[in-house]
């Protein structure tokens, strides 16, 4: 069943979303709203041609920062210490990139303009933060997410050099001391580097920690 949100900031049951995780549509974008969605494991995902769609899949790709895995390859660019690695030094570029990336099977990009101000406000907030990863003081690649307690939504990524949003990865897990990284939803990338499916009870653990 999937419902029609009002002026209030109330969300209803995540268990009653439909199998592909859709839950409810309207709203806004506030950061008051979108504080609470994350914190009960929704988020907004949603076209520039679409009113704004809540999404709460009933399993979760996540990654527990110590069980990230890190090829010979990444051992052998973060030991050459060609790339600079910072936390929110440059969010604003780091979301707009990932909003230009191509997406596969899409025409266009889910990261609206309205999405992008939303999330510029959550992290001028604290609730939101980006790594970057620089060459030569060149942005070449980089993550955003939305912070809820001790999880890390991650939102997006993008790379403009082969490996670049891994090392970006790799910092979150092994820099920041979050316990849980929030994928949203598996892909092969994701899934190489020790991302693994929960159900939405136990994710809900760790945002409720």
């Amino acid at each position: 069943m999937v419902f029609l949100l009002n002026d209030d900031l109330e969300f209803p049951d995540p268990s009653l979303a439909d199998d592909d995780g859709l839950l409810a549509i309207g709203g806004d974008l506030t950061a008051d709203r979108l504080i609470k969605a994350y914190s009960l494991g929704i988020f907004p995902w949603f076209s520039e041609d679409e009113p704004i769609l809540w999404f709460c899949p009933p399993e979760r790709c996540v990654i527990f920062p110590e069980k990230i895995k890190i090829s010979k390859s990444m051992k052998t660019i973060i030991n050459s210490k060609k790339w600079a690695v910072t936390v929110n030094k440059a969010f604003n570029e780091v979301i707009v990139a990932c909003s230009k990336v191509p997406r596969k099977d899409q025409d266009g990009t889910w990261i609206t303009d309205d999405m992008i101000n939303a999330y510029k406000n959550l992290n001028q907030l604290g609730k939101a933060l980006s790594i970057e990863v620089w060459e030569n003081d060149v942005l070449i690649g980089g993550l955003y997410g939305v912070i809820s307690n001790s999880v890390f939504c991650g939102e997006s990524m993008f790379s403009k050099k082969s490996n670049a949003s891994k090392m970006a990865l790799i910092y979150l897990c092994k820099q920041l001391n979050f316990k849980l990284i929030d994928c949203q939803i598996p892909n092969d990338h994701l899934i190489s580097m020790g991302a693994e499916i929960i159900n939405y009870n136990e994710f809900k653990k760790f945002l409720d920690a």
